[in-house]
């Protein structure tokens, strides 16, 4: 179903993607929005469970696009230095596919916690303790992740082997 990469050589393993994921802080959304024009958002994000979760205000486009159609991609880019004298960049990247889902219970609970961890870890408890439960005015959303791949700059590919 999902297309395997054109340049197999460049192919994160599973472990480089999950790294990718998990130092990363913003990815971008890519949902079917107005008019199914495509619409793509840039957000925070926290991987955890195996799933992409962010949190999202209860009204806007972003919403109304993924009401609609629960299939979306999402995008992050980890590395991209520009190389002028060799007219490329060097570059590391991943993309997942999955279906989006509101997330409510014990699995927001969770998700909310890894959240503010991934974003506020040097904050004292009590102070992340209030902002988690105090965030009652958002919805919290999880991808269901159906195919994530990593790739990189065949440089970066042949540095590790030497």
């Amino acid at each position: 179903m999902f297309r395997e990469m054109r340049r197999g050589k460049q192919l994160l393993s599973k472990e480089d993607t999950v790294a990718v994921m998990d130092r990363c802080t913003n990815g971008v959304l890519a949902c079917l929005g107005d008019e199914d024009y495509p619409y793509a958002v840039p957000l925070s994000y926290v991987y955890f469970n195996d799933k992409i979760y962010f949190h999202s205000a209860k009204a806007g486009h972003k919403i109304d696009a993924i009401t609609k159609n629960p299939k979306v991609s999402f995008a992050v880019i980890d590395e991209d230095t520009i190389v002028s004298e060799r007219f490329t960049s060097y570059f590391r990247s991943i993309i997942a596919f999955g279906k989006v889902r509101f997330v409510e219970g014990d699995e927001w609970l969770e998700a909310m916690k890894a959240l503010v961890e991934k974003y506020s870890a040097d904050q004292p408890d009590e102070a992340k303790h209030k902002e988690i439960f105090g965030c009652t005015q958002a919805y919290m959303i999880a991808i269901d992740i159906e195919h994530m791949s990593g790739k990189e700059a065949i440089e970066y590919v042949k540095a590790k082997r030497k």
